[in-house]
Formats: C-alpha cells, structure tokens, sequence
C-alpha cells in the first residue's frame, strides 16, 4: 500500500487540525503530520478533538515534527499547495490535471500545506515536485486550511478510484397496475363528486392521470396518501 501523507506546516488554530483529521478520515486517510505547530499539545486541545467529531484515531496517530525534511521521510513524490505567485519553483497545476498523470503507478505522495497566517514559505516550495492550486474565482481564491485539506484529499482519493455511493433511505417499490387503476377509480369519483369530471364528457382526463402515474412511478405508500386525500374530500363534503 502507497503512503499518502498529509503535513500542516506551522498549524495555528487547534479547530483547523481537528478538522483536517476529520477530512482525512471521511475520505479514507490516516498519516497526518504537522511541522512545528503554534501549539506544542495541538491534537490534545479540545478544540481540536472536538472538531475532528468521530476523528479522534486520526489525531491519537498524528505525529509532531521540528522540521518539513523529517515529515517527508518515505515520501517519493511531494505537492504543495499555495496560491501566492513565485518567481522561481515548481510548475503549479490543477489537482484534478495533475493527479490524472500520477494516479496510474501512485507513488509515496504527500500533500504540504502552510500555516494559516503566512502560508507556505519560499524554501518548502522549493522542496516540492509541484504545487498544486485549487481553482478558485478569479477575485477571491481564499481558502480555509481544513476546506483546502477536504478539497485535496477528496480528488486525490476519487483519483485513486473513490468510494461508492452509500444508499441513505431505503428503495421504495412502485405500485402495481391493479394498485394504481383503484387510485384512479377513486379520484374518478371524488372529480365527479366535486364537479370537476363530467361523467358525460370525460375526455381524456383520467387517462391522462393514468399517465402522469406512470412516470412518476408511484410507490404503494403514495397510493395510499393519495388515496387517502379523496377520502379527506369526500368526508369533508359530507360534512358541509
């Protein structure tokens, strides 16, 4: 199995690594590092247990390191991630682009992110093979540190193949035929009884209901809803 490393280089807000963790886990990653963060007892905080919610392995696992060299120990292959322009580095290219070329033979990646107030310096650039750039609108390419970390890490893993889609409700069984001829009969009635059907005159009314139906593909229980409504009608009449 390939290493993917994610490194925080001088972290300064203790939510910001708690919700990297958080990032990292949903998309099925674990080896986080941070360089020298503002806060010696970071991934203690309780900010930043309470914002990796469910996270907390990631954080427990999480290492500490003085130095970017030593959190790139193993790591073939390294990207930055920074927006402000330079002279002099690697070629900047859009994650998506850039992953598309790698993703065939992965290679022991990591992804280095700079600190919330001054970013990436010059020299951990230099370290790089690339630096990646998330595209932005043209006026305002502001990311927060554990947005941008989401954002990498699921197009890095999407890369990789993804995830499945889990279904979150239960499939719901369309109505048989017979099933939805009695909704029809029903509202029949209840259209004559309200005067909106001419009986005389139908038209084609009811077969274009019988068609609406079809598409929608109604369920059972919707049958029994919409059923349910011409009972509501008729009893309300009777009432009057």
């Amino acid at each position: 199995m390939r290493l993917t490393r994610f490194i925080l280089v001088h972290p300064s807000h203790a939510g910001n690594v708690g919700a990297a963790a958080r990032s990292l886990k949903v998309m099925g990653f674990h080896d986080l590092v941070l360089v020298s963060p503002r806060w010696p007892d970071v991934l203690e905080h309780d900010e930043a247990v309470a914002m990796a919610s469910g996270a907390t392995d990631v954080l427990a696992r999480a290492r500490t390191v003085p130095t970017l060299a030593e959190a790139l120990e193993g790591i073939t292959w390294v990207c930055a991630t920074a927006m402000t322009p330079r002279d002099f580095g690697p070629r900047t290219e859009a994650p998506r682009a850039h992953f598309a070329t790698v993703c065939a033979e992965p290679p022991d990646i990591a992804f280095v992110f700079g600190g919330e107030r001054f970013g990436l310096s010059n020299d951990d650039v230099y370290r790089c093979h690339v630096c990646l750039s998330i595209p932005t609108a043209p006026g305002y390419g502001s990311l927060n540190l554990a947005q941008a970390v989401q954002l990498i890490a699921y197009e890095w893993r999407l890369a990789l193949g993804g995830f499945e889609v889990q279904p979150r409700t239960a499939p719901a069984s369309p109505a048989d035929a017979r099933a939805v001829q009695g909704l029809l009969d029903h509202w029949a009635e209840v259209l004559v009884a309200i005067g909106y059907l001419d009986p005389g005159a139908p038209k084609k009314l009811m077969p274009r209901l019988n068609q609406a139906l079809n598409r929608a593909q109604v369920t059972a229980e919707e049958v029994h809803i919409l059923r349910g409504i011409a009972r509501a009608i008729t009893a309300s009449r009777e009432t009057d």
